[in-house]
């Protein structure tokens, strides 16, 4: 477009005169310029921004405002496109965009420009608004300490809102891995529909490429400090998704859990003072809840100001010195009613029996519950808390030492129930071993041989513990009335059978047991007892053994040296599996759901055969009426059996021998995995997978019984019920019903079923005549096997119950042989007509299988065929 010539300029007015012609005007023409006249010139609306005749350059010029026509489309009109034309024309300006934007990602402006709009655009998707993600900071503001502590450099303000900025968005965006979606957005809504008042955060989370390994750093080394940033920006989020949820709480607490390292209680020192722990132990005491200061206000007595609100932490206790109403100094008095408090208990946590060296004292250490951590555990769970591990001033602790000490205590942050994450304990490759070994077919054998393959025959006690360690299944219809499913083992006999060795290859085997003497635990020491805290003088609930082995066995050694009182009060515990605690204002009620298997010494010394078993044991009715199985060893001489003892005992002390232990670990795991036992011929299961074994069937396997076994079991408990009247011996009652199904159901669960078929209803059926067999008068015995022989005898059972008649007719012929003055006996024969008499008596009319089988070949029997005899070599 043309423009007006340079050279033609406005007129220039005639009265103007050319610039430093007259001496005294340069002075005017600088003033002029510069504008230093009085500022009185101007008139109020402002300055005239036109000068004299400047209006003159707009005044029209026709023979200059000519323009050129050329490169114009006016005069053209164009039709209007199709909308084929049309789409075709946007896909070409499309393409011209994509190039542009591919040219602009060379430009750094671009790229920070993009990146803001991406961010902005990320918040509004959330549906929330971070101002501070707009901020400036350091990329390494987190990274760089410079040279500062940990605690140090969190406390930095723009650390910390760094810290606030980056966990925000943590919980905004981060996904599950599994269902790709927010995962603490539907914790913070679970968390809302059950309004709770904290938000439970997985460590590996944290600790993932995906999350904020920074925080993950900083929180163990300063975690007072961390985790009040976290609380603040929790908060904050929970309130951005829901407004009013601050009506129900006011802050959200952020839980820790799953952190990698677990410190044993024994093992914590002064390094981990202040920093976030993990360890485990079993709740021995816990207070009441109390009422704790949390903001706090006071009342100036002088003058009635209300002071406030101070915020009382856990570490220092926040006073005012100063009034600043009538400037004085007090006293002071707490405003109860403006005051907040939240909830406050005390526990203490012991070593896990299973984790206490050798000759060792269980330690233990005490632990802080706030808020909705209160009453998460009772006295006798084994958990896991995550807290901070801090001191405290006592002074009783010095006035004690003599010199300053502290004492040390763990502020608790997450707790998790060790009971119900016990069978999470198995990986996928120990659940497919005991699958594996599930489908033996003689895998109930394989289990009952090895319990405590160290002790010689006793194989009724081995099946009576190994049901035991299984246990049955408890029921609760209605939540009404609560049957127990653990099974209570009673052993009973000579001194030197192995009761104490049963009771600690048990302690060993189960997935939890605590051990302990009837002798030194009174009452309170099995149950549980109220007592003063030495430090702050309440009233505290201390759990006993019984407690304490909720969820698995107690084992109780010498459990006839406690006095009737004693015994009176674990009544409750044994068959209601609670103990009810009604002292010093604490009216409370503690689980005591574990089987319990004791030990005891016949009176005199040695059982006597001639009497019953109420009359051997120094224990009465209602104590016995509470075992399911009544185990009576006795030490019977047999010169065979004893010399057979006698070479199994020797052999173990020479195979376990230090000198002959094998080297070589590979062949260490081979001998461990093909144990054979020398009696039975049975392969033995390695202790660790029978541990891992029973612990998978305690928790996920859970048979029920059928309706076509009860008339069974009702006709066998008539019958015993019968006879126990007509003998006088233990009394038989309802419970004795109720131990036959807890014995079936034991029985399905070695075989990991979740049904109860006709195999385990006979096993414990067996068991349970064995129990009451045993208990009778040795005058009586024989008459009631012969009772209950269709009961007794097995496909599984009728071998051994051929080589007991086998081994009775050998006893008596070595008797008479021996009356006769007989001293070098090498063997001993019987006639083939005695034995199959004896055999048709108990119902088996084939015994010629028998003579062909391992146990009677193990048992150096030989059947000769011409002579009709059967004989036994004596070594």
């Amino acid at each position: 477009m043309p423009s007006r010539r340079d050279d033609e300029s406005p007129e220039v007015n005639d009265t103007e005169q050319p610039l430093g012609q007259q001496p005294g005007e340069d002075e005017d023409v600088i003033d002029e310029l510069f504008n230093n006249e009085n500022e009185e010139v101007e008139d109020e609306e402002g300055e005239n921004l036109f000068g004299d005749d400047m209006e003159r350059d707009y005044r029209p010029q026709p023979e200059l405002d000519v323009y050129s026509e050329s490169g114009l489309d006016d005069a053209s009109d164009l039709d209007d496109l199709s909308v084929s034309a049309r789409q075709a024309a946007e896909r070409e300006m499309a393409q011209r965009d994509q190039l542009l934007d591919e040219d602009a990602l060379f430009y750094e402006e671009g790229d920070e420009e993009r990146r803001r709009r991406r961010r902005r655009r990320g918040v509004q998707e959330e549906g929330a608004e971070d101002v501070e993600m707009e901020e400036e900071v350091p990329i390494d503001i987190l990274e760089n300490l410079r040279g500062r502590s940990t605690k140090d450099h969190v406390s930095d303000e723009a650390v910390a809102r760094e810290i606030e900025r980056r966990f925000k968005n943590f919980l905004r965006a981060f996904k599950d891995p599994e269902t790709r979606k927010a995962k603490y957005l539907q914790a913070m809504s679970q968390m809302a529909s059950e309004n709770k008042e904290s938000l439970e955060v997985d460590f590996r989370d944290l600790a993932d490429e995906n999350g904020e390994p920074n925080i993950c750093y900083f929180l163990p080394e300063a975690p007072v400090q961390v985790l009040r940033i976290l609380d603040k920006a929790a908060t904050e989020v929970v309130l951005d998704h829901y407004p009013y949820y601050g009506r129900v709480c006011a802050e959200i607490k952020v839980r820790i859990s799953h952190l990698p390292v677990e410190e044993d209680i024994r093992m914590l020192r002064q390094i981990h003072l202040n920093m976030l722990i993990k360890t485990s132990g079993v709740v021995t005491v816990a207070t009441g809840i109390l009422p704790q200061l949390s903001v706090v206000k006071y009342d100036c007595v002088a003058c009635g100001y209300i002071l406030g609100p101070f915020i009382q932490r856990d570490d220092e206790e926040v006073k005012p010195t100063i009034c600043p109403s009538c400037q004085g100094r007090g006293p002071f008095e707490l405003n109860v009613e403006n005051t907040v408090y939240h909830n406050y208990q005390r526990i203490t946590i012991q070593e896990s029996p299973n984790k206490v060296a050798a000759g060792r004292l269980p330690r233990s250490k005490d632990c802080i519950l706030l808020g909705d951590l209160c009453d998460s555990c009772k006295p006798g769970d084994e958990i896991e808390v995550t807290g901070v591990y801090s001191n405290n001033f006592d002074g009783a602790l010095n006035y004690k030492q003599g010199f300053p000490v502290f004492n040390t205590l763990i502020h608790a942050n997450h707790i998790t129930n060790k009971d119900k994450l016990a069978s999470s304990q198995l990986t996928d490759e120990d659940v497919k071993a005991i699958r594996e070994l599930s489908k033996d077919p003689h895998i109930a054998e394989r289990v009952f041989a090895s319990m405590a393959p160290s002790i010689y025959g006793h194989d009724y006690v081995k099946q009576a513990i190994a049901l035991a360690l299984f246990r049955g299944e408890s029921k609760n219809p209605g939540e009404k009335h609560k049957l127990r499913g653990d099974i209570n083992v009673l052993l009973c006999g000579d001194p030197g059978t192995a009761k104490s060795q049963f009771l600690r290859f048990a302690a060993h085997t189960a997935p939890r047991a605590v051990l302990t003497t009837g002798q030194g635990a009174s009452a309170v020491g099995l149950t549980a007892y109220v007592q003063r805290h030495p430090v702050t003088r309440e009233w505290t609930l201390e759990a006993g053994a019984m407690v304490l082995a909720d969820k698995g066995v107690c084992l109780i050694d010498e459990f006839d040296k406690m006095s009737d009182q004693d015994r009176t009060s674990i009544h409750e515990a044994m068959e209601q599996q609670s103990i009810s605690i009604s002292k010093a204002g604490i009216v409370t009620s503690l689980h005591a759901r574990c089987t319990v298997i004791a030990a005891a010494n016949p009176i005199g010394g040695r059982y006597n055969p001639s009497r019953t078993f109420a009359e051997n044991v120094d224990l009465t009715e209602p104590i016995l009426s509470r075992f399911d199985v009544l185990c009576v060893i006795r030490d019977t001489v047999d010169p065979v059996e004893d010399e057979r003892l006698a070479k199994f005992v020797v052999g173990n002390h020479v195979k376990l021998h230090p000198a002959n232990q094998v080297d070589d670990d590979e062949d260490d795991e081979h001998d461990e995995e093909n144990v054979v036992d020398a009696r039975t011929g049975v392969v033995l299961i390695p202790q660790d997978l029978l541990r891992k074994y029973i612990l998978y069937a305690r928790e996920n396997c859970h048979p029920t019984l059928h309706e076509k076994h009860a008339e069974k079991l009702a006709t066998v408990f008539a019958q015993l019920r019968k006879q126990s009247m007509a003998t006088g011996s233990v009394a038989v009652t309802v419970r004795h019903v109720e131990s036959m199904i807890r014995l079936a159901e034991a029985h399905a669960k070695l075989h990991l079923r979740t049904y109860v078929n006709d195999d385990d209803v006979q096993a414990a059926i067996r068991i349970m005549l064995e129990s009451f067999i045993s208990t009778q008068k040795a005058s009586i015995v024989r008459q009631m096997r012969k009772t209950f022989t269709k009961y007794l005898t097995t496909n599984q059972s009728s071998s051994e119950l051929l080589l007991f008649i086998l081994k009775q007719l050998i006893k008596e012929q070595m008797h008479y042989e021996t009356a006769r003055g007989r001293d070098d006996i090498t063997s001993i024969s019987v006639a083939e007509s005695d034995f199959i008499d004896k055999a048709q008596q108990l119902k088996i009319e084939n015994v010629k299988p028998f003579y062909s089988s391992d146990l009677f070949m193990s048992n150096h029997f030989k059947y000769d065929a011409n002579l009709k005899q059967i004989t036994q070599a004596i070594f």
